[in-house]
């Protein structure tokens, strides 16, 4: 039986534990999940969660509606952002091996970033940032 659990823990057939929070350390069902969102305590990588804003997303004109951002402010602001959270990283934990910014729309991922670092170290030293 322990054998059996362990083969299948973080996919889709445990039933005890979320796989897509094991996978991307978030789950689009939140708090009602009836899976066990376990986070582990050391790790290579580390989630950021909703900590970059879209300004494409975000900006709205006086009548309510979006108003347009152009391609290059869009850039200039994603590429701010990549510098100065990616040099905190390394500055603060050590070597970032890579690092993604999720841009996508659904409310567990929105605005999501996470570092890789070339070190698994424990996760108690990060954790204000998640």
């Amino acid at each position: 039986m322990a054998e059996y659990s362990a083969s299948i823990f973080g996919t889709e057939k445990d039933k005890v534990n979320c796989s897509f929070y094991f996978k991307i350390g978030a789950c689009r069902h939140g708090d009602r999940c009836s899976r066990l969102h376990n986070k582990p305590t050391f790790s290579q990588t580390i989630a950021l969660l909703n900590i970059y804003r879209n300004p494409q997303n975000t900006a709205q004109s006086a009548d309510g509606l979006r108003s347009a951002v152009s391609d290059v402010e869009m850039q200039e602001h994603y590429d701010e952002f990549f510098e100065e959270v990616f040099t905190e990283m390394e500055e603060k934990y050590g070597e970032v091996e890579e690092m993604n910014v999720c841009d996508n729309l659904g409310d567990h991922l929105v605005g999501n970033v996470y570092v890789k670092f070339s070190a698994v170290r424990r996760m108690q030293r990060r954790q204000s940032w998640t």
